[in-house]
């Protein structure tokens, strides 16, 4: 009976340091708030040295504030951040995400917080492209898997001649300065930004490809976390604050 009574006294002990355990855990977790980003995209997020900062990052800075939490970046190309946002393993992804039909299946999002405008960077000297009615039968750089990778692999809208998809609008800007492709499709933030890296080599065309609004993407059905960012954000538009991260960021990563 002794020997029983010890072994029921054992696994009771057992259990309860496992949910001490497992307490803990979410203790700590509650704590941080983790965030999936891509670094590539200036002035929304960038590499400042071995930090990612941009005005995406100051806006989920102020959410983590907010919230009394830590944040913490991890950096990824912008086909994983919302692989992992979607599968739960980030609490947010934001990196310039479009909300689409498409996206909102798998994922929710936040209150949209700025309007984007998609336009064209050519080549300076060279240009092979004079405007948004010039992108057929041409070779269209785009970053894979976002709004614009989607807009131009629509065939209603434009008959490329080839899209090839980048990680990286650097890599993109080294292949336009080349002639390997005719162009690069893009936010135009970052395109100003992109024109400014770019020793002259590279220029902004005045045409508007289309127009679109970025928001915040959370796990599928985590409205608790969007009932807490959602006033968060509205308040950073209300106060002017985006407007200043704009400010503090444009032409930062030059």
């Amino acid at each position: 009976m002794k020997k029983i009574l010890a072994l029921i006294t054992v696994m009771t002990m057992a259990v309860s340091l496992a949910a001490c355990g497992s307490n803990k855990e979410s203790a700590t977790e509650s704590k941080t708030l983790i965030v999936a980003t891509e670094a590539g995209f200036a002035p929304y997020e960038y590499m400042k040295g071995d930090k990612v900062v941009g005005v995406d990052m100051d806006i989920a800075q102020a959410i983590a504030d907010e919230l009394g939490m830590e944040l913490e970046i991890k950096n990824m190309d912008f086909d994983g951040a919302l692989a992992s946002v979607s599968s739960g393993k980030v609490d947010m992804a934001i990196a310039g995400i479009s909300v689409t039909d498409e996206r909102k299946e798998s994922m929710d999002f936040s209150t949209e917080y700025v309007d984007s405008t998609e336009v064209i960077v050519v080549n300076k000297a060279n240009p092979a492209v004079a405007g948004k009615d010039d992108l057929n039968d041409k070779i269209i750089a785009v970053q894979q898997g976002n709004i614009a990778d989607s807009w131009v692999s629509n065939k209603e809208n434009v008959q490329a001649k080839e899209i090839k998809r980048y990680t990286k609008f650097a890599q993109a800007a080294e292949d336009l300065k080349n002639g390997k492709v005719d162009c690069i499709v893009m936010d135009k933030y970052p395109a100003e930004e992109l024109v400014a890296a770019s020793n002259d080599e590279l220029v902004m065309l005045e045409d508007v490809v289309f127009e679109d609004n970025y928001a915040i993407a959370v796990k599928k059905g985590n409205s608790e976390l969007l009932d807490k960012i959602n006033p968060i954000i509205e308040k950073l538009i209300e106060d002017g604050k985006i407007e200043e991260f704009y400010a503090n960021h444009t032409s930062a990563a030059e």
